[in-house]
C-alpha cells in the first residue's frame, strides 16, 4: 500500500510544467484582464473575420469569458485545485488556441492575436510555435491527472475557485469602467509623442538632360532650379524622399474637413493641449460628452485649447457639438488609432509639448478644482 502511494505522487518534473504552464496561463489572463476593451477588439476581429458578425454586440462579454476561465485554469493548475476538469479544461483549450493561431500564421487572418494582450508582441508564428510548445506540456499534465490530487474536500476546492473569480473579475470590471491600470500602449503617461528625425528628411530630384538623355540625381536644394538656362536644358524626371533617419512614435493622423493634417500642430503645442477623443460618437456615452461639455467651458477660462478627434462624419461631429454646447474644432482620425490611444468612448487627455500628462476615462473626467491644479502652472 505504501508503495502504491508513493508511485501516486508527483513527480518533480510534472510539478515543474504544471506550475510552468499554470503561470503562462495566469500572466496571460492577467494582461488580457488589465485592458478588457483592447481584449473585446481583438474578438470582433475574430467574429469578423469567421463571419459572425451576430455576435459582435457581444465581443466583451465573450473575451471577459475566455481571460476569466483562462485565469482559472492558470489558477487550478498552480495550487491542484479540481485537477480533472482543469487539466481536461487546459488541454481543450490549447487545442482550440493551437488550431486558430495556425490558421492565423498560415492565412494571416488576424495581424495580431493578442495573446499576452499589448504586454508582449508576437508574430503569428511565434504565436503558432509557442502553443505547440504549451499543448505539449497540456497533454503531459492531462495524462498524468491522476497524480495531481490535492488532499482538500471538493467544496472548499469551489470556494477557493470562487474566491478568485471574485477577486478576478474585481479587477476586470475595475479596467473596464475605468482606463487599464497598466498601460501598455504608446500613448500611456509619460510618453513623448513627437517624432523625431524629421529635420533628416531629405528629398532627392531626378532631371534629364535634354539632349544628351542624360539623367542626374541632386539633393533638393542643392541643383541650379534658379538658373533659367539650365532648368531650359533639363527635364524633371522623379523625386524621391529619403526618410530612414525619422522616427514616427505614433500613426495617428489628424486632419481637419478640408483635408489639412494638424497632426503636429495638435500633438506637439508647446502649451497644453486638450483632445476629447471619440472613436465612435454613435457609441459614446452621453454622460460623457456632457461632463466633456462643462470641462471645454473650464478649459476655455484658463486659455487652455480643446479639439474633438473623432472616426465619425463631420456632420455628426457638428451634430455633438450643437447637442452637448460643444465649442471645439473637429478633426477626423483612424478608428483603429482611436482605440489604440484610450480605452474610453469618449475618453480625454491632455499633452504638452508632445508629452503625455493626464488620460481619463469618462467616468473619472476631473472636476474643476483638479483641472484647474493641472493646468495652472
Amino acid at each position: 500500500m505504501i508503495r502504491k502511494k508513493a508511485a501516486e505522487r508527483e513527480p518533480l518534473w510534472l510539478k515543474v510544467i504544471r506550475i510552468f504552464t499554470g503561470l503562462v496561463f495566469v500572466f496571460s489572463s492577467t494582461v488580457k484582464g488589465v485592458d478588457p476593451m483592447g481584449t473585446a477588439y481583438r474578438v470582433e476581429d475574430y467574429l469578423l473575420v469567421y463571419g459572425w458578425t451576430s455576435l459582435m454586440d457581444y465581443a466583451l462579454m465573450l473575451g471577459v469569458f475566455l481571460i476569466i476561465i483562462e485565469f482559472l485554469i492558470g489558477v487550478a493548475l498552480i495550487f491542484k485545485l479540481k485537477s480533472s476538469l482543469a487539466t481536461f479544461g487546459l488541454l481543450l483549450i490549447m487545442v482550440i488556441f493551437t488550431v486558430v493561431t495556425y490558421l492565423d500564421a498560415l492565412y494571416n487572418m488576424v495581424p495580431d492575436c493578442g495573446c499576452f494582450g499589448d504586454a508582449v508582441k508576437l508574430t503569428n508564428w511565434q504565436t503558432f510555435y509557442k502553443n505547440i510548445f504549451l499543448i505539449v506540456l497540456a497533454v503531459l499534465i492531462f495524462s498524468y491527472r491522476k497524480r495531481l490530487k490535492l488532499n482538500l474536500p471538493p467544496v472548499l476546492q469551489w470556494i477557493i475557485l470562487v474566491v478568485f473569480i471574485g477577486g478576478y473579475s474585481w479587477f476586470v470590471i475595475t479596467n473596464c469602467h475605468h482606463l487599464p491600470m497598466v498601460d501598455f500602449r504608446d500613448w500611456k503617461v509619460g510618453n513623448d509623442m513627437k517624432s523625431e528625425g524629421l529635420d533628416q528628411v531629405k528629398t532627392y530630384v531626378k532631371y534629364k538632360n535634354n539632349q544628351t538623355g542624360e539623367e542626374q540625381e541632386f539633393l533638393s536644394p542643392d541643383y541650379p532650379w534658379n538658373d533659367s538656362t539650365w532648368m531650359s536644358q533639363w527635364t524633371f524626371v522623379d523625386q524621391r524622399i529619403d526618410d530612414s533617419q525619422r522616427v514616427l512614435k505614433h500613426h495617428v493622423l489628424l486632419e481637419d474637413e478640408a483635408g489639412n493634417d494638424l497632426t503636429a500642430e495638435i500633438f506637439e503645442n508647446p502649451d497644453f493641449q486638450m483632445v476629447l477623443i471619440s472613436n465612435d460618437l454613435d457609441a459614446a456615452s452621453t454622460m460623457g460628452l456632457t461632463r466633456a461639455s462643462a470641462i471645454e467651458f473650464e478649459a476655455s477660462k484658463l486659455d487652455v485649447p480643446m479639439v474633438l478627434v473623432s472616426s465619425s462624419s463631420f456632420e455628426k461631429m457638428d451634430e455633438i457639438k450643437k447637442d452637448y454646447h460643444l465649442n471645439m474644432e473637429s478633426l477626423i482620425a483612424d478608428e483603429t488609432e482611436l482605440k489604440a490611444m484610450i480605452r474610453s468612448n469618449p475618453g480625454l487627455m491632455l499633452l504638452h509639448n508632445g508629452i503625455v500628462i493626464k488620460k481619463w476615462h469618462y467616468h473619472d473626467f476631473p472636476d474643476k478644482e483638479e483641472l484647474v491644479t493641472i493646468l495652472t502652472p
